[in-house]
């Protein structure tokens, strides 16, 4: 259900804004979005897991306060990066 260490990294290289960036909004959405993508393919096999359910829906509210502070601070970094992950089809 969570992801890798070797995943992370890749996804933090891939996301960052600068060399050694490891917290910024785009980074921390791409992670969220990376354990959201993991908990929904666990729950095609475990329906009755409401304990990782309510974890789930903590992690998609925590990704949506992070896409409303980034669309309120650089609109145009938050289109790229809703492109990119594919989110809001």
């Amino acid at each position: 259900m969570s992801i890798t260490a070797d995943r992370k990294k890749e996804l933090m290289t891939e996301y960052a804004t600068k060399t050694g960036d490891t917290g910024s909004p785009e980074v921390q959405v791409a992670i969220l979005s990376e354990r959201i993508k993991n908990l929904t393919e666990h729950f095609k096999g475990h329906v009755k897991d409401n304990h990782s359910r309510r974890g789930l829906l903590a992690l998609v509210s925590q990704r949506r306060r992070l896409l409303d502070y980034l669309k309120g601070k650089d609109e145009g970094r938050y289109s790229t990066l809703i492109e990119k992950l594919g989110l809001r089809r």
